[in-house]
């Protein structure tokens, strides 16, 4: 795990892979339980009867809930020491990949940018590329924005 104690830390890491996160297993109840947190029912998610006959042969995660994984694998990949940290947004995200229920998926992470923000903390880009284990394409790809503040 990286370890940033300062916006210097961060500018000079520019560049550089951050690793990986543990893996997590994507299971029908995590699916189930984001499905009723979002009202997005669509059978592809919820339904394993049908599913096994649909595109995928399986049910899916939602898109959204890879993409929201994301929070959790980031603290897995970095250590910021600081006062206060905002998740700013994203710039940009696919999903080249569904992830079956019963997959193992993880972050890797790549300081893609950093800079210096006018109230005195420091953005920075970090892309989070989702792997599902034994996958040929990644399941997301999140170029996330965060603010740090030491």
């Amino acid at each position: 795990m990286n370890v940033f104690d300062s916006i210097d830390a961060i500018l000079a890491a520019v560049g550089q892979p951050l690793g990986a996160s543990e893996w997590v297993t994507i299971t029908q109840d995590r699916v189930n339980t984001f499905a009723d947190a979002t009202d997005d029912h669509q059978w592809i998610h919820v339904d394993p009867v049908k599913s096994k006959d649909g595109p995928f042969g399986a049910c899916i995660a939602h898109g959204y809930l890879t993409l929201s994984l994301v929070s959790r694998f980031l603290p897995q990949i970095i250590e910021v020491k600081m006062k206060m940290g905002v998740n700013y947004g994203c710039d940009k995200v696919r999903f080249p990949a569904p992830v079956p229920v019963g997959s193992r998926i993880r972050g890797v992470g790549e300081l893609l940018a950093a800079e210096r923000t006018k109230d005195g903390g420091v953005q920075a880009t970090i892309r989070v590329t989702v792997e599902i284990d034994g996958g040929a394409k990644p399941a997301c790809i999140a170029d996330t924005l965060s603010r740090y503040y030491f």
